[in-house]
């Protein structure tokens, strides 16, 4: 093999790796405006990000595709959380009381994201970026259900659905100053263990 081969052959690993720095840092930087309260503004992303335009829309042709990065990012931080939750010791409502208050401490952190990405995002896009964590929560409820913790008589669906309605209803009375954010993740986890015993 060449010289010449093997420079050719490195050029394609050394983009691939450019490539995804850039997409880490454009998700950083679009995570820390948005957290600072700030909006999605391209132009000022690409800046702080320290790349170019160009770069910027190679990577997120459009302001949504973008915000579905960065949500996806704030999911994946969440998930990562719950597994070092232990879910599976325990009873049911112990468990889901630990995976609730957990949840809450992420929403709280992602606030100004998850009320950008409620009125930027179609709603069965967001459902579906937070599918990895319904997972969970169908888990836990299913276990319940089985040990006769939680009500068998609505759908399954029905109750996943719920929890995370009253955690996303939770974040909105926060941020509209009805509710305190440090008393939110208690109040969230009772009206949801509430709704959901047997």
């Amino acid at each position: 093999m060449t010289g010449e081969t093997a420079a050719n052959r490195a050029t394609p690993r050394r983009r691939r790796a450019d490539a995804e720095r850039n997409v880490a840092t454009i998700i950083d930087a679009a995570l820390d405006g948005i957290l600072a309260g700030g909006e999605v503004n391209m132009a000022a992303l690409a800046r702080a990000a320290g790349v170019s335009r160009v770069t910027l829309y190679t990577h997120f042709p459009t302001r949504e595709a973008l915000l579905e990065a960065v949500v996806d990012r704030a999911i994946a931080d969440a998930k990562e959380l719950v597994s070092e939750l232990r879910l599976d010791d325990g009873p049911p409502q112990e468990a889901l009381s630990r995976l609730l208050r957990s949840q809450w401490r992420t929403l709280d952190r992602y606030r100004t994201l998850y009320a950008l990405a409620a009125t930027d995002l179609p709603p069965p896009r967001l459902r579906a970026l937070h599918a990895p964590l319904f997972g969970r929560v169908a888990k836990l409820i299913s276990r319940g259900q089985a040990d006769g913790e939680f009500r068998t008589d609505l759908p399954r669906s029905w109750l996943v659905a719920s929890v995370y309605g009253l955690m996303h209803q939770a974040a909105e009375e926060v941020n509209a100053g009805r509710l305190s954010a440090r008393k939110a993740g208690d109040t969230v986890t009772a009206t949801v263990l509430s709704a959901l015993a047997g």
